[in-house]
């Protein structure tokens, strides 16, 4: 399958996730204090300036910084096999193209954080009462929206089959 015909034109997608990511990202360096939070929508949104050493919902977060290499190590492996499956796959295919290059453009995203500063910016900080759900970005969010798509995706075809 010629590149062309394959699922890699998708990759765009992902380098314009990688780049709004890192665009905001440095756009709340500039703007925000760590940890003050600034109302976006009341009762509900916050900007909130976090780091992450960790992974989701900071696993790991506070071990020495080993967990850097190894969620770098994670991103660049699961972002080679989803390239992979990408390129084995028809440009047409949206349904599973949409998702990988949702999920690649988010994986490296993050990389890019934990590479330059050995931790993932946050800043989406959304909330109920005096419950808040763990700050994350636009990279996290191009992350479970994509495998939230795979899997829907993945149940719609097969109940077709």
């Amino acid at each position: 399958m010629s590149w062309k015909a394959s699922g890699l034109p998708w990759l765009v997608l992902s380098a314009v996730v990688i780049v709004a990511d890192q665009i905001v990202k440095a756009i709340v360096l500039a703007v925000l204090r760590p940890y003050e939070p600034h109302e976006a929508i009341a009762g509900l949104l916050n900007w909130t300036l976090a780091f992450n050493r960790g992974a989701a919902f900071s696993f790991l977060h506070d071990e020495s910084g080993w967990q850097r290499w190894l969620f770098s190590l994670l991103a660049i492996g699961v972002s080679v096999v989803l390239v992979r499956w990408l390129a084995s796959i028809a440009r047409s295919d949206w349904r599973n193209a949409l998702p990988l290059s949702l999920v690649i453009g988010g994986a490296l995203g993050n990389l890019i954080d934990r590479v330059r500063f050995g931790q993932v910016t946050d800043f989406i900080d959304v909330y109920w009462r005096d419950a808040h759900f763990p700050a994350f970005n636009i990279a996290d969010s191009a992350i479970t929206v994509g495998a939230v798509l795979l899997i829907w995706f993945g149940f719609f075809a097969a109940k077709k089959s």
